[in-house]
């Protein structure tokens, strides 16, 4: 019996699509892309400027600009001839239904939704969907009859089962348990390890006979660890063993860590940095800045370094936390102030770092939930020699608007890199804050 062949459709990309990944047109294979006149309007909005937004609204130009050298951007431009896909650009937004009378307002979003409806008219033999990252568009896109969907590449399909780093191994003979304290180590199958991940970390129990261990790739071997203190920041618990582990294993180039809040991912990862600073020129503490309330830090007074210092106050916090941890008469005090007076220890946000050499340097990336697939991308790939990136964050607590658990960088760095010698990744759930940050997280 013949294959049926599916139905050719034509996707209407929104502004937040292309904010989010400037290769978007690339995602659709056979289909055809069609970008609104108010898109580019709306881009030309965001070109200026060194966030990652300005940086994914320029790249889009450029290829709207090379693909269509020569030709017109109102024609069907082919944008992948492998597949047979065209794109090109909505230039009539005027539709027999018209939504910006239908929502009273004549704003970009509802433009958009016009041009899908344009689309719709022009187009009866296809099915025309509208792509948007945009919660309430697709809302109100399903409201006209549109068909609407979020754009799924670089999307994680089941966060609830991502990689979590560790594993809970029970009832191993008592004796196995002792060869591991005798040697410090133990073969594999002692533990029946089925599928042997680079680094993973594991809580080995018997009764009230335990031990914490990991897999040594290199070594082929299961090795005890111990609970080590960086610049006397004591682990607490099992999981914060397993972290200060892979931060301070100099053969892990690439580290993340996701927790909620009060788990000591920041605090960890920075304390490892300083417990290893001789091994590195320098240690980076960035964040990307989401402004409050999606405003732009402009409307804050001041020169631009008080603009800055409320989203890079948290970071001051866990520094002077580790300092004070010495007597202000201690060398280690001392040096951690010098370090930060010479730029050798530097906080900064995360734009700032763009450009510079990171080779030789400890990369601690916080908040890393707040960024794209592509802008996790963009920062391990500038990794030179003797770099090591560390990246911190919470899935579940994203300040981005086009965000979410299962698309941003965070989600898909954890999933898609797990089986490599170099990384090691560990999901911290025991708040350490307090007892009443832990009531909050469990109640509120």
């Amino acid at each position: 019996m013949p294959r049926r062949k599916k139905q050719k459709k034509i996707f209407v990309l929104d502004t937040s699509v292309i904010l989010y990944d400037h290769n978007a047109i690339y995602s659709f294979e056979e289909h055809d892309v069609a970008i609104p006149i108010t898109v580019l309007e709306e881009l030309d909005n965001f070109k200026k400027g060194n966030d990652i937004i300005n940086f994914e609204a320029r790249e889009f130009i450029r290829i709207m600009d090379r693909l269509s050298a020569n030709n017109t951007l109102t024609n069907w431009i082919p944008v992948d001839r492998a597949n047979g896909g065209f794109f090109k650009v909505i230039m009539n937004e005027q539709s027999e239904t018209d939504a910006t009378v239908i929502f009273g307002d004549d704003k970009p979003d509802h433009r958009i939704l016009n041009a899908a409806l344009m689309m719709g008219q022009q187009h009866p033999e296809k099915r025309v969907v509208l792509v948007t990252k945009d919660i309430n568009l697709r809302l109100k896109a399903k409201s006209l009859n549109i068909p609407a969907e979020d754009y799924e590449t670089g999307k994680i399909k089941d966060v609830e089962s991502l990689y979590t780093g560790k594993s809970l191994i029970e009832d191993i003979p008592r004796e196995m348990i002792d060869e591991l304290y005798d040697k410090g180590y133990c073969a594999p199958e002692m533990l029946h390890l089925d599928k042997r991940i680079p680094n993973q970390y594991f809580i080995i129990r018997n009764g009230k006979a335990s031990a914490l261990a990991y897999y040594n790739p290199i070594l082929e071997r299961v090795e005890k660890l111990e609970k080590t203190p960086a610049y006397r920041i004591v682990p607490r618990n099992a999981e914060q063993v397993f972290a200060l582990h892979a931060i301070t294993n100099p053969k892990v180039k690439l580290v993340t860590m996701q927790g909620i809040a009060g788990t000591g991912k920041t605090l960890l990862a920075l304390a490892g940095a300083l417990e290893q600073k001789k091994n590195f020129k320098q240690i980076y503490l960035a964040r990307p800045i989401v402004p409050l309330s999606n405003k732009d830090i402009g409307y804050l007074p001041g020169d631009i370094k008080s603009k800055l210092n409320p989203y890079m106050e948290p970071l001051w916090d866990n520094l002077k936390f580790i300092q004070n941890q010495f007597g202000e008469k201690d060398k280690e005090y001392k040096k951690i102030q010098d370090s930060v007076d010479s730029e050798k220890l530097l906080i900064t946000p995360l734009a700032y770092i763009r450009g510079r050499s990171i080779s030789n340097v400890c990369f601690i990336v916080d908040e890393a939930q707040n960024l794209t697939p592509h802008e996790v991308k963009t920062i391990i790939t500038r990794a030179g020699e003797n770099t090591k990136i560390i990246f911190t964050g919470d899935i579940y607590q994203i300040d981005t608007p086009y965000l979410d658990s299962q698309s941003n960088g965070l989600s898909y760095l954890i999933d898609k890199i797990k089986h490599h010698d170099i990384y090691a990744h560990i999901r911290l759930e025991k708040g350490e804050r307090s007892e009443l940050a832990n009531l909050a997280n469990e109640l509120l």
